[in-house]
């Protein structure tokens, strides 16, 4: 898996970047959100593989989306599930903030939770706590025994955690707790893989979308952390669609197995905007750009950064010309 499908995916995602960089800072969520998808799901058709989409982005909030169930790539090749978010951070584009990518997953077909774009509670950690903690207890559980296994005070513990009205009974007992705390405007993925960087925080908690849920647990299986989840089915609609994709408990627990499986996954990312794991897009001088990308898989843990200088192939591609340069 690691070549040539890894680069190749990188690719794909390079190109969703690229679509949805021009549209930075300018306060069209939807249009970088689209652009990312079209450059994506053009570009997956060169890739030598028979790849299902079996987690896509949009049916939530109606954005344009690559749908569950999607065929892509060439139909020869691997058979390959396959999870995608064109644009991890649509607001932060459209707001010009920090952190956003372009993400693909990818593991030989059957490994990837199948589970519709609902939300999803979530507990994500790095190495030093992975298979340590229980996102059934209570948060004032998890902080004590995360304090004891870091040999750590709790207010020399950082949490991060999503800056939603859902989450403001959460982010109290945080505060009351006495841990610091990282409040995250947007940015599911990135806010679990910083557990496994040398950001400085210890614990992602919280809930936000089940695609983002697979694909931080894609990432983590590659760097040797962990995220745990529960789907939250809010209508009889959603129980009926986590069946059909069988989950027959669609409030069960799952882990790293259930989420993507042991037979090695795929991580690609590509950098939007800049942050601390990633630099974003870079447009130069001459119809070039420069991006940021990161490929890594988890049966080898293998991480490689990988910059590329792309000279773009024409001003009027329909991909690059949203906005005019």
């Amino acid at each position: 898996m690691e070549s040539p499908l890894a680069l190749d995916l990188v690719r794909v995602a390079e190109e969703a970047a690229l679509a949805s960089a021009r549209w930075t800072g300018r306060g069209d969520k939807n249009s970088a959100d689209g652009a990312a998808t079209a450059a994506m799901r053009t570009h997956f058709d060169k890739v030598a593989m028979d790849g299902t989409v079996v987690i896509g982005e949009g049916e939530m909030d109606e954005a344009p989306m690559l749908f569950i169930g999607e065929r892509i790539g060439s139909g020869k090749g691997p058979q390959m599930d396959i999870a995608v978010d064109p644009l991890e951070g649509t607001e932060t584009v459209a707001n010009g903030l920090n952190n956003a990518i372009s993400v693909i997953a990818a593991a030989p077909k059957g490994s990837l939770l199948h589970a519709p774009d609902i939300y999803m509670h979530k507990l994500a950690v790095g190495p030093a706590l992975a298979g340590k903690l229980s996102l059934e207890d209570p948060i004032e559980v998890t902080l004590a025994k995360a304090s004891q296994i870091l040999n750590r005070s709790l207010a020399d513990i950082t949490v991060s955690i999503l800056d939603r009205e859902r989450h403001q009974e959460m982010i109290a007992a945080l505060r009351q707790s006495g841990v610091r705390i990282k409040l995250l405007s947007h940015g599911d993925v990135m806010g679990a893989i910083e557990t496994c960087t040398d950001s400085g925080v210890d614990l992602y908690v919280g809930s936000g979308g089940a695609p983002e849920g697979v694909l931080a647990a894609a990432a983590l299986s590659c760097l040797g952390g962990e995220i745990q989840g529960k789907l939250i089915p809010e209508t009889t609609e959603d129980h009926i669609r986590c069946r059909s994709m069988g989950l027959q408990d669609p409030r069960q627990l799952l882990g790293m197995e259930d989420m993507v499986g042991g037979s090695g996954v795929l991580f690609t990312a590509t950098g939007v905007t800049s942050g601390d794991f990633l630099p974003g897009v870079k447009f130069l001088p001459g119809g070039r750009a420069e991006t940021h990308s990161v490929m890594m898989y988890s049966r080898t843990r293998t991480v490689r950064y990988i910059r590329s200088v792309h000279t773009l192939e024409s001003l009027n591609s329909p991909l690059y010309a949203a906005v005019s340069f």
